[in-house]
């Protein structure tokens, strides 16, 4: 298959999706037998579990347009670091609880809206994945407000810590909203989605809800950029060790 076809423009599109959800759904995972109490443990874990399911129908689709010759296991387990192509904000360390709820507030309102534009997609297969992967979002937005209006609004402590995770995470979402040249192609063809147009929509939501838990909504003060294009974090490598071991160490694995 030639790379200039629009089946590996898909295919690339599909497998970046796919980053997106595998990275954040393992950063997630991390907090299991660590939340802040059980019930909260049980919530993460299956929050983690969505974005695994996520991950797994958009490899799918990649490797049906693969024609055989990789599997979902191929895009999870047998890349490097710089084949990767997921935004950096998922692949930062889940830091505390207030960390790890700014970060998903920020990525739950972006996929709020994001995939109820990817359910209009002309290409099906996406339009299907995006209808399914959209009731989930709107659940864990639900959490994650829930949780930033309480740690906003409870203790000093919390307060200040959850001020702290939205000034450390703020420089990396202006990529959530640059498009490449690849996005820009399928964007044209209706396939992919325009984010420029959502970034109005997700700062006035996001403001709104930092507002009620009377935090500061950071200055754009700084940004950093480069996950779409390979180019990541040190956390990345070594998310990646952990995540790919066991078919590193015994190759051909079938789960």
């Amino acid at each position: 298959m030639s790379i200039n076809t629009n089946e590996e423009l898909v295919k690339q599109f599909a497998i970046r999706l796919g980053d997106d959800s595998l990275i954040l759904g393992h950063r997630l995972s991390e907090w299991c037998r660590f939340g802040p109490f059980l019930e909260e443990d049980v919530a993460l874990t299956n929050v983690a579990l969505d974005y695994i399911g996520r991950t797994r129908m958009f490899y799918a689709y990649a490797a049906e347009l693969s024609d055989g010759k990789q599997t979902e296991d191929d895009f999870a387990y047998l890349r490097d670091c710089r084949e990767y192509q997921n935004f950096l904000i998922v692949e930062l360390p889940k830091g505390d609880f207030a960390y790890t709820m700014a970060k998903q507030l920020i990525m739950d309102v972006f996929y709020y809206y994001y995939l109820d534009e990817l359910c209009n997609s002309n290409d099906s297969t996406l339009a299907a994945i995006a209808g399914k992967a959209i009731k989930e979002t709107k659940y864990h937005l639900r959490r994650s407000t829930d949780w930033i209006l309480r740690l906003g609004d409870g203790t000093d402590e919390s307060h200040g810590r959850l001020q702290v995770a939205f000034d450390a995470l703020w420089g990396y979402t202006p990529e959530l909203f640059e498009q490449d040249e690849l996005e820009q192609k399928l964007v044209k063809q209706g396939i992919a989605v325009d984010t420029a147009l959502l970034k109005s929509k997700w700062e006035s939501r996001l403001k709104e809800i930092l507002k009620e838990a009377t935090i500061d909504t950071p200055i754009n003060s700084w940004t950093v950029r480069g996950g779409r294009a390979g180019y990541h974090t040190e956390h990345l490598g070594h998310l990646l060790s952990e995540l790919q071991y066991m078919q590193r160490s015994y190759p051909g694995q079938q789960w």
